[in-house]
């Protein structure tokens, strides 16, 4: 069997988009397990800037099979339009998607409660898409998946059910949940489910029976190992299992058939939304690598915190992912740093804590311990071979690979495909 999952190990946006791209011209089946329409994974095709949010990253090599796993939240009407878009631009994205029928979907009332619940000093962040509310249905066992779409009785008793608790639950929006009702909705989503219905499949079955006709199979999440609900800086993280583990219940395969666990992490670190972030540079210094990063959001445009790489919680995210290897983005972009900084560990009321404590109420209170490198202050961008990278950027790679014990296989060197060094070359 080849399975591979490809997770991000830090709090996303760590250009995994590009990585799942340029693995998918050796796979056949490219497979996305969790997360919703708030992710925007970046790609380059034919000189232009591609945002995926929902439709997985192979889809721009020719004759891949895209699935989109269980494990996602699906905004029905978001997902036709980035279709729409890739139709016309030439690439045949309805003909190699497929959709789980279990994939819960996201509805109108979940992004209404959820930008509610943004409002105010409880806010963590979001995005306001209705994801995080949507997958708090699908814990409660009230949720509605692609399937129910076709059960037009099901469909409506149960959204009007759900209805009627969150307009008790959330009266600041009861006017706006009022205005709502399932048959109106099921009505609504009728043309969507019609255009959706060649696409549904049982992604489990399909996985399993190209693993066994021996395909490589490519797992792809969304956001990064920090922001994982049960593993992350929780309460700021997002709703779902973004870590490698939970790749196969995120599609419905068994853990054993995973051969490989490719992490992502940026030279430096980002991050978007609330939350701690010890390494977060100064202002001036962070809109300096902000600039020369293009670190806003992909899918909103929120320009991202900066700061330094994090060892303890790439550490951290070596361990909870079991990683095998290490695909190291964007060192271009500390080209023209004078000093390159690295948090090495953490200090708490005077004392150094033993490892990466995955708790918001403790990082926001450390204070990190630096290491620093001279900067290599020329350009990384032409380099395609690891003795093409200058010595101080390969002795700055080689003891973070030391130090986190995992191999660095991939560099990534600028946007495009082919601006990668492969440490084999």
């Amino acid at each position: 069997m080849s399975c591979t999952i490809v997770v991000g190990a830090q709090w996303g946006d760590e250009g995994k988009g590009k990585i799942v791209d340029a693995l998918s011209a050796a796979a056949e089946v490219v497979a996305r397990y969790q997360g919703g329409p708030n992710a925007g994974h970046s790609v380059i095709h034919k000189g232009e800037t591609l945002v995926l949010h929902l439709v997985p990253s192979g889809i721009l090599n020719p004759g891949r099979r895209c699935l989109i796993g269980n494990g996602v939240v699906i905004d029905a009407w978001r997902l036709k339009d980035e279709v729409d878009q890739l139709c016309a631009r030439g690439i045949p994205a309805f003909e190699q998607l497929g959709v789980s029928g279990s994939a819960h979907l996201i509805l109108p009332y979940h992004r209404a409660v959820e930008a509610s619940s943004e409002r105010g000093p409880g806010a963590i962040g979001t995005t306001g898409r209705g994801i995080g509310y949507a997958y708090r249905d699908k814990a409660a066992r009230t949720g509605l998946r692609v399937a129910d779409l076709y059960d037009r009785e099901h469909f409506i008793a149960q959204a009007d059910r759900n209805l009627a608790r969150l307009r008790f639950e959330f009266p600041e929006v009861a006017d706006e949940l009022s205005a709502m009702n399932g048959a109106a909705l099921f009505a609504e989503l009728a043309p969507i489910a019609a255009w959706l219905a060649p696409l549904v499949c049982d992604v489990a079955l399909e996985l399993h029976q190209a693993l066994t006709a021996g395909k490589r199979v490519l797992l792809e999440g969304a956001q990064g190992t920090l922001l994982d609900l049960d593993h992350g800086t929780y309460p700021f993280v997002t709703s779902s299992s973004a870590s490698a583990a939970g790749a196969p219940a995120g599609v419905g395969l068994g853990p054993s058939v995973v051969d490989e666990v490719i992490g992502v992490t940026k030279a430096y670190a980002t991050r978007v939304g609330h939350g701690p972030f010890p390494t977060e540079m100064p202002l001036e210094e962070a809109a300096r690598l902000r600039e020369a990063g293009e670190e806003y959001g992909a899918t909103t445009g929120r320009p991202r915190r900066c700061g330094w790489l994090d060892l303890p919680a790439l550490q951290y995210s070596a361990r909870i992912n079991g990683l095998t290897q290490l695909v190291v983005t964007k060192l271009d972009v500390l080209d023209e740093f004078d000093e390159i900084r690295v948090a090495v560990g953490y200090q708490l009321d005077g004392a150094m804590l033993p490892a990466y404590p995955p708790s918001a109420r403790v990082l926001e209170r450390v204070t990190p311990v630096w290491k620093s490198f001279p900067g290599w202050k020329c350009s990384t961008t032409g380099a395609r071979r690891w003795s093409d990278l200058p010595q101080a950027a390969r002795t700055y790679l080689e003891w973070v690979e030391a130090e986190v014990g995992v191999p660095i296989t991939t560099v990534s060197v600028g946007a495009a495909r082919e601006a990668e060094v492969s440490r084999k070359s």
